[in-house]
């Protein structure tokens, strides 16, 4: 009898311990190699602890324990083989009943077929119209049991005491009352968000400055050019490749947001690793979009729909959440009108972006209606002053508000023509 022994990986550097979050498997389950056995929780991200080899396992560590990278948590038993798949093999039917249905088939075609559905089906008899209005039941909710499929109040009845809600149940407050108490334990994610956010608070002397973008710009893009965008690169055009190529190309200009403290020293890159907050089931993930600067619309497009499509998976890799000198982040999907971003550290600066709504405006003395939309920057004041941060949201809002100057670094064609 051979024992294989798994360990816990290793999540990445300066990594010690990890949580079991869930265990697909169970103790006496044989089970095929490479098969995953166990979701496992770390500071940074989610991984999968997969099977080494084929046979029946025995687990060693339960569900919420907190693990040494490097520990035993299965055991496999290779003795014991998963058994070989059976094909189903679908036999032919006698021809016994083929004849029969050859028999049967001339006299099925001079027969009309009923139809399965007609002007009754799915409406309701009065009597079953009026229960159905008192208890709030759509006729979607119920199958016809009256002639050509019609609704009778038998059928409502039925459905009544089956279960189906009341007017009073639809109607009443999600809250059911009673004074229980649910507890559950912080998963290793969320308390390094935690111990982390807290950190910014006190470590940095954090200041937001605030602006509006007039949205029409872009919209006026990307009402003109969508279908053709679509069709040649396989995803659609949305405001977050705007706002990233609009960073990138502001953070040329302003080199201080795009610096952090290190010691005593500050470190300015030169080039743009922008983090993209999106919300995942297992909290906030920030992956990073490399080299920003160099991309296009389309290919920072691509990059954020594959991190967020492996964040809502929880497939994210350590590597692809590490580093990044900027954050953005998109409260306006949720609705948020306006909100204080807390910087990313060890980043200097964030920008917070939110939802888009239409507000009349004050243009060339007169009162128009435009998309407009907060925007916010929050910034390590240890770093980057206010003529920073209000200059770099400045120059952010006129490439979002005329989107060609991000082809000329910021600056306007004519200006760009005259040398300026």
């Amino acid at each position: 009898m051979a024992i294989v022994e798994l360990k816990v990986p290793s999540p990445g550097e300066s990594i010690t311990e990890v949580t079991i979050a869930r265990w697909v498997k169970q103790t006496g389950d044989v089970v095929e190699k490479d098969e995953v056995l166990a979701e496992i929780d770390s500071d940074k991200a989610t991984l999968t602890l997969n099977a080494e080899e084929s046979g029946k396992i025995e687990v060693l560590a339960a569900e919420g324990d907190t693990v040494k990278v490097g520990q035993i948590v299965v055991k496999i038993d290779t003795s014991f083989k998963p058994e070989a798949k059976v094909e189903v093999v679908e036999t032919k039917k006698e021809e016994v009943k083929v004849e029969a249905k050859k028999e049967t088939t001339s006299s099925a075609i001079s027969e009309k077929a009923p139809s399965s559905t007609s002007y009754a089906t799915g409406t309701p008899s009065p009597s079953a119209a009026k229960i159905m209005a008192e208890n709030n039941i759509k006729s979607s909710q119920l199958n016809g049991t009256g002639k050509d499929g019609r609704i009778t109040k038998q059928d409502v009845l039925a459905a009544l005491s089956n279960g189906l809600p009341t007017a009073v149940e639809v109607l009443s407050n999600s809250w059911k009352g009673g004074r229980d108490k649910d507890s559950q334990k912080m998963t290793a994610l969320r308390k390094t968000v935690a111990k982390r956010l807290v950190a910014v608070k006190n470590e940095t002397a954090m200041l937001t400055t605030f602006n509006e973008v007039d949205m029409s710009g872009i919209y006026a893009v990307r009402a003109k050019y969508k279908e053709a965008f679509t069709k040649k690169y396989g995803t659609n055009i949305g405001f977050m490749s705007f706002f990233t190529k609009a960073v990138t190309e502001a953070l040329y200009h302003f080199p201080a947001v795009n610096a952090m403290i290190n010691g005593e020293e500050i470190i300015y890159h030169k080039y743009c690793d922008i983090g993209i907050a999106v919300s995942a089931p297992k909290g906030l993930m920030v992956p990073i979009l490399r080299n920003a600067e160099q991309m296009s619309l389309a290919q920072i497009e691509a990059g954020i729909k594959e991190l967020a499509i492996k964040a809502r998976d929880g497939k994210l890799t350590i590597p692809e959440m590490e580093g990044g000198t900027f954050t953005i982040t998109n409260g306006g999907v949720f609705g948020s009108m306006m909100s204080t971003p807390i910087i990313n550290p060890p980043q200097s600066a964030i920008l917070g972006m939110h939802n888009v709504v239409e507000r009349p405006m004050a243009v060339n003395g007169q009162v128009v209606i435009r998309p407009m939309m907060y925007v916010a920057l929050s910034y390590d004041h240890r770093i980057i002053d206010g003529r920073e941060s209000v200059g770099f949201l400045v120059k952010v809002k006129e490439m979002l508000e005329d989107p060609s100057r991000m082809l000329f670094g910021g600056k306007q064609p004519e200006e760009v023509l005259l040398g300026l």
